[in-house]
């Protein structure tokens, strides 16, 4: 099995969700990135989404595009990116890290140095929102024969005809995108996602995991109980650019207290079932 199914499998176990927080790879700075990512396991976090920074992040609102231009600012990069999760690697060989982004970087890459390097480093899996199912032999099918999974999104405009393109090469789960638009935008509506989420496993085995939309404890909670994970992201973000003075430099306790909003967020959704 791997990390990703191992940790669903124990979760299923123990019935709770997963909690998945999503982070951009050097935001603020390489070396408090590298420090909050080692953090977030201790904070409750079972699956880890790691954004690759990118110029033209189409599917992201203001907080991710900022804080892509901060770690691009910064100097990171694609191998800066893959480097922290080895690092992150040498302490941790349990938690599940999905790196989430676009094309783009990995073309550049090298698709076959791209998915070498990835595996090395201890990726597990990829959401790439920009490959379409259509273009699977591009980047999907190679990374599903290299051992990464490959995550597809489905969304509220999803419809049942097109689901079962959507599904047939994904793996690890599917993340179901609650709202229509871009990522921060909007809350997410518990009975639609509910409806949607019973429609996706009528098709598949696999976890269905909830994001976009989801800001408080409270929404994760509700999420929560009817989902199998549920995925915070520009909260997170927000947390980390208000630690940051007007110079871009992390201001004293930044990691302490992202952190923190970590746990209250992974606590709720760990308990919602209880």
């Amino acid at each position: 099995m791997s990390r990703i199914e191992r940790r669903f499998a124990k979760l299923k176990d123990e019935n709770r969700a997963a909690f998945v927080s999503f982070v951009m790879a050097g935001d603020p700075k390489p070396d408090l990135f590298g420090k909050l990512l080692k953090g977030l396991p201790g904070a409750g976090v079972d699956v880890i989404e790691v954004g690759m920074p990118f110029t033209d992040p189409m599917a992201d609102g203001p907080a991710i595009q900022l804080a892509g231009q901060r770690a691009l600012a910064a100097g990171q990069t694609l191998g800066t990116t893959l480097a922290a999760v080895a690092d992150f690697r040498k302490g941790d060989d349990e938690t599940p890290i999905v790196l989430m982004g676009y094309y783009n970087p990995i073309f550049n890459h090298g698709v076959e140095a791209f998915l070498t390097d990835a595996k090395e480093a201890g990726v597990d899996g990829l959401i790439v929102v920009d490959l379409p199912p259509e273009e699977d032999t591009e980047l999907c099918i190679p990374a599903r024969e290299a051992g990464l999974d490959f995550i597809r999104l489905a969304t509220p405009t999803t419809d049942e005809k097109r689901l079962p393109t959507v599904l047939k090469n994904t793996s690890g789960f599917v993340y179901y995108v609650s709202i229509t638009g871009i990522t921060g935008a909007g809350s997410a509506d518990t009975t639609a996602v509910d409806d949607a989420i019973k429609r996706i496993k009528a098709e598949t085995d696999l976890p269905v995991v909830v994001g976009f939309g989801v800001k408080t404890p409270e929404q994760g909670a509700e999420l929560a109980r009817v989902a199998d994970g549920v995925v915070v992201g520009s909260a997170i973000i927000d947390m980390i650019a208000g630690k940051l003075d007007r110079k871009g430099g992390a201001k004293v306790g930044l990691v302490k207290n992202v952190t923190a909003f970590v746990k209250s967020l992974a606590d709720a959704v760990h308990s919602a079932r209880q």
